[in-house]
């Protein structure tokens, strides 16, 4: 990475300043206004944040022009295609791929931490059956601060480790609970004879009156599901992460501000909202012809939803391996299923009408991925739970390098101030 090898001017009020150029590992360029305010007084302005970065990062890459994501160097579909979820969590947490023995180990640690404290249990049962898991979700995971406190010793740097295999294991055992609870059913543990994703799926929907074996075909996709969310670069929900993990708060709380972060319908509730439209389209009866007619009119409130994205100009590289998953849970039941066949002909227009190629209006994973996650037997209230505990690794690796940042600076942006100038209050008996 070249940094202030060259750099730009920039001309305010007559005076000249320059702005040094960074260029990062893939050739991106980047100005360096961390000394703008001080040199000149002036702030930037960026609504969203969309032209800003607001750190340097080594784990993931994307380019949104020509469809590339990449953890730590590596495709996301050559991650897919060779490795588990467990492996790619790995990766991103200890910044290279395991071999055999660190496979075998790091598993092991996985299956020893699953299991959540008898207390911690009890929580479960006073919330109410109707609430929302994410609810559940974000506020157990804070609490685990409380029953597991190694971060706050005198040198947490010793159980930086434990504590991040601890949250990647509970996290999981929690998520499986809070479906459970919602259904009324009693919880069941994990075992060591399952997998990471095995584990999971037991989890949710063993009962002692079926004798369920988790499918392998749900077990290759839900794998294959957590890797394409493990990271994507500065979004929202990581953003949130580092956030607040720059006040110095601990792994838990970090983590719980993510899952909030990510509980929005503009962030993690986008393939429900998917799951959604499709039904409903089909529900009403509307032919693809009508649907895209709605989409394009500005006076019409019908959305397309799983269209488009905030970073992908093209179309999304996650969304391709969700298709291909989707086929394959599908199976040949993919032939008759109506909302696969609804979406397979709204991607057809997609990638063929002008409206949408000039818009950038392509499928994102959020797609398919409804239609995976409904076809396995998994509510909508546990999709964002789902892409959170996918999200998870990369959460987890953005707050430990945040740890390693030698600036380590607080987050605080600024503001360009709209209210009033200076005013003077009148008395209470006067107003």
């Amino acid at each position: 990475m070249n940094i202030h090898k060259e750099a730009a001017k920039l001309v305010l009020e007559g005076k000249e300043v320059n702005l040094p150029v960074i260029t990062d590992n893939m050739g991106g360029k980047s100005l360096d206004i961390t000394k703008l305010r001080k040199d000149t007084g002036y702030i930037t302005y960026d609504p969203g944040f969309v032209n800003t970065g607001s750190c340097m990062s080594s784990i993931c890459y994307v380019d949104g022009e020509n469809g590339i994501l990449r953890y730590r160097g590596y495709d996301i579909e050559d991650l897919v295609e060779t490795c588990d979820f467990v492996e790619v969590a790995y990766l991103l947490i200890k910044g290279e791929l395991p071999d055999l023995p660190q496979r075998h180990t790091y598993a092991e640690l996985l299956n020893k931490h699953s299991l959540l404290h008898v207390d911690m249990r009890n929580f479960f049962r006073d919330y109410p059956q109707e609430a929302h898991p994410m609810s559940i979700l974000s506020a157990m995971v804070a609490s685990l601060s409380a029953f597991y406190p190694e971060l706050e010793d005198v040198d947490p740097e010793e159980n930086v480790d434990l504590t991040v295999t601890r949250l990647l294991s509970k996290m999981r055992t929690i998520a499986a609970f809070s479906y459970r609870q919602m259904n009324g059913l009693d919880f069941v543990e994990p075992t060591y004879k399952y997998s990471y994703c095995e584990n999971f799926l037991n989890m949710m929907f063993k009962t002692p009156v079926n004798a369920y074996v988790p499918d392998p075909v749900h077990v290759k996709a839900l794998n294959e599901l957590l890797i394409l969310h493990a990271d994507h670069e500065q979004n929202c929900s990581t953003s949130a992460v580092r956030l607040v993990g720059s006040s110095e708060a601990n792994l838990y709380a970090s983590v719980a501000a993510g899952c909030c972060a990510l509980w929005g319908s503009k962030h993690g509730g986008a393939n429900q909202a998917v799951l959604e439209m499709l039904t409903k389209i089909y529900n009403d009866g509307m032919s693809i012809e009508e649907v895209v007619s709605k989409a394009k009119d500005k006076d019409d409130p019908f959305r397309l939803s799983g269209f488009g994205h905030r970073v992908y100009k093209t179309y999304d590289p996650r969304a391709k391996i969700a298709k291909k998953i989707c086929t394959e849970v599908l199976g040949v039941e993919s032939q008759n299923d109506p909302l696969l066949q609804i979406a397979l002909e709204l991607e057809k227009v997609a990638l063929s009408d002008p409206y949408f190629i000039e818009r950038n209006l392509y499928p994102n994973v959020d797609f398919y991925t409804g239609i995976i996650f409904h076809s396995m037997g998994i509510p909508e209230s546990m999709f964002t739970v789902l892409f959170a505990l996918g999200r998870l690794p990369g959460w987890i690796s953005h707050w430990l390098e945040w740890r390693h940042d030698p600036y380590q600076k607080i987050g605080r942006p600024r503001q360009v101030y709209s209210g009033p100038q200076v005013r003077k209050v009148v008395p209470l008996e006067d107003r």
